[in-house]
């Protein structure tokens, strides 16, 4: 810690400055021979292609051990996983779990719950796309590239980014954490202009790439002391001042944060309450809090017990930030009290970093918690107030608007009324229906254009259609969210183009109008034409025929008695006459009585045909879509259950 001490030391800037002078030269010779002896070993493009421009001589003491027979982790091919893990347990046949330092490790720990999760978003942006804008899906599809982007590197290494106020000795700590002057310390403000890389381990480039780190900022640490924490695959980066006045430098804070596995926040006495540090990032970041670590620095400064009093009030902060503390074994962000510049509790964190870095899940609760924070944005999109869908109340409603419209009642009286009048005409007199038949001569014909007309009635009959339309749109859009329920909306408004004039069609292919001009009327009809007639009416037509004739007969003889061609007798002829006379209206009173009750089930049947024809061209034309576009929204909202329910990584 002495040595820790001398180095991160920023008081003696002059010091510093010839310490890093120092180091510099020290570097390029060990660049330097590092790729004399890959030149010598046949590994001269490795050489030139370094993690970082410090390189790490695996050979060199205190390097980070290397399992015998282990690929680099920055060469091109696969690890092999199984031979790392029955070397590291002594054993031919060891297991994956025999080595949890294991890059295998990161898929069987930590795939198992992750994968299907960023299977199922990116299901949900698949089926999203063509029913919400690119605004919105913007984020998780963020989260996908930039989830496979980390996914394809390294899984050996935890990218781990130190970031902090102005003042609040975040280069100090890097330093102290390096055990060599890495960054540049001082009065000066901003001291840092942009991010700083230092790798424990080979095998990093790759990550540094993706952060955007050039090879003029990526560094090595000073050789390890025994006694000190491993920190085998840290790669920490030294970010600006995130308050920084220069807008560049939080530019690059907030990019860089986006892809780091892990961020340790450096917070000072004066300063740890700053509203810009609570409101920019550590409440937007509650749900990262187990890749998180906060950092009370310069706790030297505090007398007596104000660093417990201040550390406790940070906690209260973090509280109400909604960051969990995992401070009883249960997960969470570690808080931890340190002085950078006096190497006090500077172990700790060490001990802490190295332990979670073994852990080797650090991107997979990252990645899980950028997860949780989609789908927490996506909650409005894709959460339903209540059970969604189409009743069966709505799609009767629906049915009888479009029954009412296409006249479906009306066809059925008029069918009913049909029928009677077949039965009349069948079994009436024919004296009342040559009165009728001179009545129908005589009642003028209406004009088209009138009001009451057909004409007229279509107009209505468009209105009730749409009006039948808005409500079963309104009905199955109830619940859902906006995008969707506009979406279900107007697939009830496109499927309901032509449909007036499809019912009109409709009616008319199913039958005739009738005398009282319905439209419709004749929709029972098998085939057309007329209805059909009962078994007993052929007995009517020749009891009411009797009467006529028994009329004629008694008549004429009449006639001929008057005349004197009969021989007189009256009782004979009027008996006839008067049987006639009465039984045609008791034949035809009788026939009305009987067909009343089949004249009211045809007509009823009439109506029920036409209902279901018109509930059939409004289910495919109108609720068909609806319950496709339904459906596609259940898909994807099974999906989001399965982006938002399944339990992140680790927990």
């Amino acid at each position: 810690m002495r040595a820790v001490t001398a180095v991160t030391d920023h008081t003696d800037h002059t010091d510093h400055s010839h310490d890093t002078e120092h180091t510099d030269h020290a570097d390029h010779r060990d660049r330097v021979d590092h790729r004399e002896r890959a030149r010598r070993t046949g590994h001269a493009d490795r050489a030139d292609h370094a993690d970082y421009s410090d390189t790490i001589d695996p050979r060199a003491p205190g390097a980070a051990p290397r399992l015998p027979g282990a690929a680099r982790p920055d060469r091109a091919g696969p690890w092999d996983d199984g031979l790392i893990a029955r070397r590291a347990a002594g054993q031919p046949g060891g297991t994956l779990e025999a080595d949890p330092r294991s890059p295998a490790a990161y898929d069987v720990q930590s795939d198992r719950d992750l994968q299907p999760r960023l299977d199922a978003l990116r299901e949900l942006v698949a089926l999203s796309r063509t029913r919400l804008d690119a605004g919105t899906l913007a984020e998780a599809g963020r989260v996908l590239d930039e989830a496979a982007a980390r996914r394809r590197l390294s899984a050996r290494h935890t990218v781990v980014a130190v970031a902090g106020a102005t003042g609040s000795g975040k280069s100090t700590l890097f330093n102290a954490l390096a055990g060599v002057p890495l960054a540049e310390t001082g009065l000066r403000r901003p001291t840092t202009s942009a991010p700083i890389a230092c790798s424990w381990t080979d095998g990093a480039a790759g990550l540094l790439d993706r952060l955007g780190i050039p090879g003029r900022s990526r560094r090595r640490p000073l050789q390890r002391q025994h006694d000190e924490a491993a920190l085998d695959g840290l790669v920490l980066v030294d970010l600006p001042d995130h308050d920084s006045a220069a807008p560049a430098h939080r530019e690059q804070v907030d990019r860089v944060l986006a892809l780091v596995d892990a961020v340790i926040w450096v917070v000072d006495p004066e300063k740890y309450a700053d509203a810009m540090l609570h409101e920019r990032y550590l409440r937007p970041m509650a749900g990262h809090a187990e890749v998180m670590f906060v950092v009370l620095n310069q706790v030297d400064r505090l007398p007596g017990d104000a660093a417990h009093q201040v550390l406790d009030d940070l906690r209260r902060l973090l509280d109400e930030d909604g960051i969990a503390l995992g401070e009883h074994g249960e997960p969470g962000a570690t808080v931890l009290p340190l002085s950078a510049l006096t190497g006090e509790g500077v172990g700790e964190l060490r001990d802490a970093l190295d332990q979670f870095t073994a852990e080797r899940r650090a991107a997979a609760r990252r990645i899980s918690a950028d997860v949780d924070a989609a789908a927490d944005r996506l909650r409005p999109v894709y959460g339903a107030g209540r059970q969604t869908g189409l009743s069966e109340a709505a799609r009767e409603e629906f049915a009888g608007r479009l029954a009412d419209a296409v006249g479906a009642a009306a066809a059925g009286q008029a069918a009913e009324r049909a029928w009677s009048r077949g039965a009349n005409k069948a079994c009436g007199t024919p004296w009342l229906r040559l009165w009728r038949w001179y009545e129908a001569q005589r009642t003028p014909t209406a004009p088209v254009d009138a009001p009451g007309t057909p004409a007229d009635e279509g107009a209505t009959a468009r209105q009730r259609v749409e009006h039948a339309v808005r409500a079963v749109g309104d009905a199955a859009a109830s619940g859902l969210p906006a995008a969707w329920g506009q979406a279900v909306r107007e697939a009830a408004t496109r499927g309901a183009e032509g449909l007036p004039e499809a019912l009109d069609e409709l009616a008319a292919d199913t039958g005739l109008p009738d005398e009282d001009g319905a439209r419709g009327c004749g929709a029972a009809y098998p085939g057309g034409g007329r209805p059909p007639r009962p078994g007993w009416w052929p007995v009517a037509v020749l009891a009411q025929a009797s009467m006529t004739v028994l009329q004629v007969l008694g008549g004429l003889w009449l006639v001929g008695q008057i005349a004197g061609v009969v021989p007189p007798e009256l009782s004979v002829p009027v008996l006839m006459m008067l049987a006639g006379i009465v039984g045609g209206p008791c034949v035809e009173w009788a026939c009305r009585l009987a067909a009343r009750g089949p004249a009211r089930r045809y007509g009823q049947e009439a109506e029920r045909r036409l209902r279901d024809a018109a509930a059939a061209c409004g289910r495919a034309r109108v609720l068909d879509p609806v319950a496709a576009e339904l459906l596609r929204y259940r898909e994807v909202r099974e999906q989001y259950v399965r982006v938002a329910g399944i339990s992140t990584t680790g927990r």
